[in-house]
């Protein structure tokens, strides 16, 4: 059980303690600030951040308010006032918002309040947290590993106790996939159930803002503050104000879990299978029901999401120019050459690469051969959930094939990173809700490593995510299992 100095104090905990008067916001977050100064220069999650605006929040505090005196890492992609933010890109260099994004403004009336800019891969494009223009981030399990990606800094933060909760992005996903290597958990909510105003796009159709926490109750608690709908946001939805820890606590009987023949295939690390595995025995256990179903699209959705991400990738960064705001090369000589060389200069090679093929799959001739036929296919993995939902109530499996890689292991080979996402892309593609949480460990190469087990359950079904997440979580040892912080490694 943490302490009142633990830096893997919970939400819930610290809220506890925080009402009570055992511990005030200002120690809260000195004791964040000290874990940050002795192990972000190891783990390199943090891009920067501002004691001093933070110490001003948590002296303002209002503990009447339900995340009251709560800081919270940010990824580098969601606006914050007056902080910078560069999408871990060159060509955003020294911007600072002008605007609180939506989820910052709801996290602010909640009581909460944002600590620190969180490294990721360059816009979000990447597996790894590799991709950053900036440095890479280490998984705090073993250094010479990946954290995931692309919220990597976000999941690492919270794995090493440098943040109580963060936020990330999740496009195919970067929310789920670095919780799952990094051992916390993760939650991309329902399309349209966060607005995305103030989040810089990456694939407008696909992204979606979430938490990254300790524990399942405070991705539900987090979840809480962060919906709501945002006229601000076309996609935002109209819907209910809910409590997502309603049904935390009760039993799982009568719950019915999928199990898709697809997602249990060769390839996947066998100690990773294995855990899995173990923890749907554990769900049936618990009074869960298992239910084989089949998702027949599934081989398609890689291909599918590698062109719809990146046309819509391809759009969205075409507004950095040169002209409006970030970087602004000085070697051009015209317009057009202003263009080519802010372009040039300021994206990094993994951008580059995927706007060239999101700007070929929307050329004419090849729009109605690649786009259109791949929103087709879209189309029928999302009939395919529809589907198996009728039968089951949510969907299990791992959320990775493969436990955290080591660093520079794939980033000459963009097939095998892209493969890295295989299992959560298609949540994206069909616009449902997915987590990720702690289901045990992988031995290798003489560590072990955290494994993810994925719940995946249709359009505004977080509250059964919530339930079965929770009841699987207290059932197990693994979400109180934190990394052994080991010195510096040599860059």
């Amino acid at each position: 059980m943490p302490t009142l100095t633990s830096p893997f104090l919970s939400i819930a905990e610290a809220r506890r303690l925080l009402v009570a008067k055992k511990i005030s916001p200002i120690e809260l977050l000195e004791g964040l600030e000290k874990q940050i100064n002795t192990i972000n220069p190891q783990i390199r999650a943090y891009l920067s951040w501002d004691s001093e605006k933070a110490r001003l929040d948590a002296t303002n505090a209002d503990l009447t308010k339900p995340l009251g005196g709560i800081p919270i890492g940010i990824k580098d992609a969601i606006l914050v006032e007056g902080a910078p933010a560069q999408s871990a890109s060159r060509i955003l260099e020294r911007y600072i918002a002008s605007y609180d994004a939506t989820v910052i403004k709801n996290l602010r009336s909640a009581g909460a309040y944002p600590l620190g800019r969180l490294n990721m891969d360059e816009f979000a494009m990447g597996s790894s947290t590799e991709s950053s223009a900036f440095h890479p981030t280490y998984n705090p399990w073993d250094l010479t590993r990946t954290p995931g990606g692309s919220s990597g800094g976000s999941a690492a933060a919270v794995a090493a106790g440098m943040a109580m909760a963060t936020l990330g992005s999740d496009t195919g996903g970067s929310i789920r996939q670095p919780a799952s290597l990094c051992g916390c958990v993760g939650l991309k909510p329902t399309y349209g159930r966060v607005s995305r105003y103030g989040l810089m796009a990456c694939a407008s159709s696909l992204d979606q803002i979430g938490p990254l926490t300790h524990s399942v109750e405070d991705s539900a608690l987090l979840l809480n503050a962060l919906t709501g709908v945002d006229p601000h946001d076309s996609t935002s939805l109209q819907l209910p104000k809910e409590d997502f820890t309603a049904e935390i606590g009760h039993d799982l009987k009568g719950i019915r879990i999928g199990i898709p023949k697809e997602y249990f295939v060769d390839g996947i690390e066998p100690d990773v299978r294995a855990r899995v595995e173990d923890a749907i025995k554990q769900l049936i256990s618990l009074g869960a029901q298992p239910i084989e179903i089949s998702l027949p699209h599934t081989e398609y959705a890689v291909a599918v999401y590698y062109i719809i991400m990146t046309a819509e990738a391809s759009s969205n960064l075409a507004r950095f120019d040169g002209v409006r705001y970030g970087r602004r090369s000085e070697k051009s000589k015209d317009l057009l050459s202003l263009y080519e060389q802010t372009r040039e200069e300021g994206f990094g090679a993994e951008v580059k690469r995927r706007i060239i093929l999101g700007t070929y799959v929307l050329t004419s001739g090849y729009y109605d051969a690649y786009y259109l036929r791949a929103q087709k296919v879209r189309t029928l993995i999302r009939q395919d959930f529809e589907e198996a939902f009728k039968k089951v109530d949510l969907i299990v499996s791992a959320t990775s094939p493969e436990t955290a890689f080591r660093c520079g292991e794939k980033i000459n080979d963009p097939l095998k990173m892209y493969l890295a996402d295989i299992f959560t892309i298609a949540a994206n593609l069909a616009g449902i809700c997915g987590m990720s949480l702690p289901c045990g460990f992988a031995r290798k190469d003489g560590n072990d490593l955290p494994v993810g087990l994925q719940l995946i359950g249709p359009s505004f079904a977080e509250k059964t995510l919530f339930r079965v997440g929770h009841a699987y979580e207290q059932s197990t040892i693994w979400h109180n299992q934190h990394p052994l912080i080991v010195p510096p490694i040599n860059e």
